[in-house]
């Protein structure tokens, strides 16, 4: 259930390895390990996809990209799950890791008025880095881990499903 639910929803290799935003990577974006739908390579896939989606950068989907191939897990569904920050759920999934990262460093939270500019950004960078990348990475381990496992335990019981329900008919059958 989980493979055919997936090779539904994602969109055909060939048309993946064809397009232009995926040329840097030449001849590796090839490997047939990307585009398999096994247990290790999309609970993996999950993994890079889940801890690079709290990345604060705009290449996200890049770096899932050249991690997916690294780690020869399932490419697109590292890539397709960074777009869970999205530009409507980025700012409170950022700004739960800038509260989560000064109360693991004891600070209480900064009074900062929002503004919407590249100038205001780069200017609360330089105060808050610390307790936002802090927040960030250990946002990302705490959901790159938990998809990981989760992954790994539905597939299992899916699999466990599967072989009961085979032993059923195998005795229902006079086996």
């Amino acid at each position: 259930m989980p493979k055919k639910f997936l090779r539904k929803c994602l969109p055909d290799p060939h048309k993946i390895t064809q397009s232009r935003s995926l040329r840097i990577f030449g001849r590796f974006i090839h490997e047939p390990n990307l585009w398999h739908m096994n247990r290790k390579s999309v609970s993996v896939a999950f993994f890079v996809g889940l801890f690079l989606m709290w990345v604060p950068l705009p290449s996200q989907m890049i770096l899932a990209a050249g991690a997916a191939i690294l780690l020869r897990c399932n490419l697109p569904i590292s890539v397709a799950l960074v777009w869970i920050t999205n530009p409507l759920t980025m700012p409170p999934m950022f700004y739960a890791a800038y509260v989560l990262g000064n109360w693991m460093l004891g600070q209480p939270p900064s009074d900062i008025e929002f503004e919407a500019s590249f100038e205001w950004i780069e200017q609360q960078m330089s105060v808050i880095w610390q307790p936002f990348l802090l927040g960030c990475f250990t946002l990302g381990i705490l959901s790159a881990t938990s998809g990981f496992i989760g992954i790994r335990l539905l597939w299992r019981l899916h699999i466990v499903k599967y072989i009961k329900k085979k032993k059923k008919r195998y005795t229902q059958a006079g086996g």
